[in-house]
């Protein structure tokens, strides 16, 4: 049983890899759009319904126009790079809501959450457009699909060790089960610092397609490190994010590559 499972895990695996356009990173995706759109739609409609949208007229206006430059930066480039059927399975929209939490998320198929609680820190336009062209890029790599295939596999290796472990004493087993969850746990916790450190290369390529300043995604989270409970943050080995120090580093290094290749894709 355990030999039928690990080869079904397998299998799975290569026949669900794919590449995430621009970075190349191979990534592993068991989760076509038409299973996870509309549930992901239907739950964002349901989040504006519960909460509550900014009344700054002003501010809403200049998150949806960044959101809308940058998305349409990403679409002409899927376009151009014969992604015409993904590019017509987005529905971008971009809404602001009144909520002092510094955060803004994308879901999958283009739906963005600014909170009111993240505009100090972006600060200017710019500033959103590092913010938005991150939170765009989780949704252009299929980060939340992504991450749905992984739990799923979870699942599938936890089932290995369920049929790894049949004849060994209830403590031992236990046991097994407490490391695999260990673990597994960090192990997803890594996975998650790849894709914000690919959402960061990508959202810097997509805002400068668009026509902002890349500089400012550096100083968005030198702002950030800044915070006075950024102190407080955990240590990196144990945090769904790379530290802010490590953001800035990298973004700085990867600047020149993004400038590059807006360039080039921007020429398409």
């Amino acid at each position: 049983m355990k030999k039928i499972i690990s080869l079904v895990v397998v299998l799975l695996f290569l026949v669900s890899c794919s590449t995430v356009p621009i970075t190349g990173r191979q990534r592993f995706n068991m989760v076509s759009d038409a299973e996870v759109l509309p549930t992901s739609f239907a739950q964002y409609e349901g989040f504006l319904k519960e909460n509550k949208l900014s009344s700054d007229a002003k501010m809403t206006k200049e998150v949806q126009d960044v959101g809308l430059r940058i998305s349409k930066a990403v679409d002409q480039f899927m376009r151009a790079n014969n992604m015409v059927a993904e590019a017509n399975s987005y529905r971008w929209e971009f809404n602001l809501i009144e909520d002092e939490t510094v955060n803004a998320w994308c879901m999958p198929g283009g739906k963005v959450v600014f909170y009111t609680g993240i505009l100090p820190i972006c600060q200017n336009t710019d500033g959103i457009a590092a913010v938005m062209g991150h939170e765009v890029a989780h949704a252009f790599a299929k980060h939340g699909q992504e991450r749905m295939s992984s739990s799923y596999l979870q699942q599938i290796g936890g089932a290995v060790v369920a049929a790894g472990t049949a004849n060994k004493t209830a403590q031992s087993k236990e046991l097994w089960n407490m490391a695999y969850g260990i673990g597994s746990q960090l192990g997803m916790l890594s996975y998650s610092r790849t894709h914000e450190t690919e959402a960061d290369k990508l959202g810097m390529v997509f805002m400068i397609m668009a026509g902002y300043k890349p500089e400012e995604a550096v100083n968005v989270w030198i702002r950030m490190s800044q915070r006075a409970d950024a102190s407080q943050a955990p240590p990196e080995f144990l945090s769904t994010h790379p530290s802010n120090q490590t953001r800035i580093k990298d973004l700085k290094d990867y600047l020149p590559t993004a400038k590059a290749l807006a360039k080039k894709y921007s020429m398409q």
